[in-house]
């Protein structure tokens, strides 16, 4: 290949850029980025950035001198793709053509509907979303956090650093039900409570209510949470709109094998919204920092050699700072998993614990147990992958 556009300029993207050059490409290389910024860290984004203990200039992911030899065209979004003239449309109405494309756009996070003209809610995605929600994180206010997965998590635990009157509700029974299951969703949620944040989990939002200005949320079951600010965290939506009719297949993400090929030839999938099927044949996006920074190298390599070369994918791992704590998980657990306890305990809010399945440990969970959690991480990536 003689040039190579990557669509996005997040982590992923920027990860991709460095593992091209690394495996040796010298082509034309151009990398295309919605927003005005070069790549930045976000995971700070509902921490230390919203707090205003670091500053904008802490975030960048470029370390000082690195030179990729690229073309940043920053500020564009892509609108289309054509495989046949491998091309792509820029927002400003421009085309780039190359031989080969990785694309990195990321998601968006999912808004409340109708809630455009009220002032006072936000999403948090980028840095402007985190400038604009900390002007407004202002102490005795009061917060409502519609959804207690991570993101809403950590924007509860900053606001009550904050002096903030924090309230979270969450749709299902128990937080993080998904990726830690009822048990231990529940066991790491005692965080909230521990620390001034008022948890209402099995209950929906019926509504916003506030004419110019948010003033509070009408839950399903009647009740009204009065609110002067509100975060919505309801999870993320893959940038994949631009791809329709461009012959991609598309799903959840943009769908993908276990090395990150889709069904166009010489176009990979990274990031947010790429979808890659896992060791159980299951497309499934993976939006977490260490994907974005690990799987672009495995992408890159079956974009060079035309086909996915068989290096095991890590599993998942994310982590999670709040009210002080450190949560960290990898792994795939499920339904048919069971866990035990290995350190500490549930009831001392620090624990280490291993979910297997069929006697093979397949998710890890630690709170408060990096060191633990470290050593029975790397157990995990060494197992041979389950089929």
């Amino acid at each position: 290949m003689k040039s190579i556009a990557v669509i996005g300029a997040s982590l992923s993207g920027l990860s991709a850029a460095r593992a091209l050059r690394a495996q040796g490409f010298e082509g034309e290389l151009n990398i295309v980025g919605a927003e005005r910024n070069r790549p930045y860290d976000r995971p700070p984004l509902s921490k230390e950035y919203l707090a205003g203990d670091v500053d904008e200039t802490s975030l960048t992911l470029e370390p000082e001198g690195e030179d990729l030899q690229a073309n940043w065209m920053l500020g564009l979004s892509a609108t289309n793709l054509d495989a046949g003239t491998r091309s792509v449309t820029l927002s400003d109405g421009s085309q780039l053509t190359a031989d080969g494309f990785v694309l990195a756009t990321g998601s968006r996070a999912r808004a409340w509907p109708d809630t455009e003209h009220l002032a006072g809610v936000h999403v948090l995605r980028t840095i402007d979303d985190a400038d604009r929600l900390r002007a407004d994180l202002k102490p005795g206010a009061r917060l409502v956090v519609i959804g207690a997965g991570f993101i809403g998590a950590e924007v509860a635990s900053t606001a009550r650093k904050l002096g903030l009157d924090v309230t979270v509700v969450e749709a299902a029974p128990s937080p993080l039900i998904g990726p830690l299951g009822p048990q231990l969703g529940t066991a790491v949620a005692r965080l909230h409570g521990g620390n001034g944040t008022t948890l209402h989990c099995g209950v929906g939002v019926a509504g916003l209510t506030g004419g110019d200005r948010v003033t509070g949320v009408d839950l399903a079951d009647g009740r009204h949470l009065p609110a002067d600010v509100v975060v919505v965290g309801i999870g993320g939506i893959p940038n994949t709109e631009w791809l329709a009719g461009s012959g991609i297949e598309l799903g959840n993400g943009v769908l993908c094998d276990r090395g990150g090929t889709t069904s166009i030839p010489g176009v990979v999938a990274v990031g947010d919204c790429a979808a890659w099927m896992d060791t159980a044949g299951v497309h499934r996006r993976v939006e977490h920092w260490t994907g974005a920074s690990e799987r672009p190298a495995i992408a890159v390599s079956s974009l060079l050699s035309g086909e996915y070369q068989g290096q095991q994918v890590k599993p998942p791992y994310f982590w999670s700072d709040q009210y002080g704590s450190r949560i960290q998980f990898a792994g795939i657990a499920g339904p048919d998993t069971e866990f035990t306890i290995e350190e500490g305990s549930l009831e001392a809010g620090s624990f280490l614990a291993v979910y297997r399945r069929d006697g093979q440990p397949v998710a890890v969970l630690g709170v408060d147990q990096v060191r633990l959690f470290t050593r029975w991480r790397r157990q995990l990536c060494a197992l041979p992958a389950p089929l």
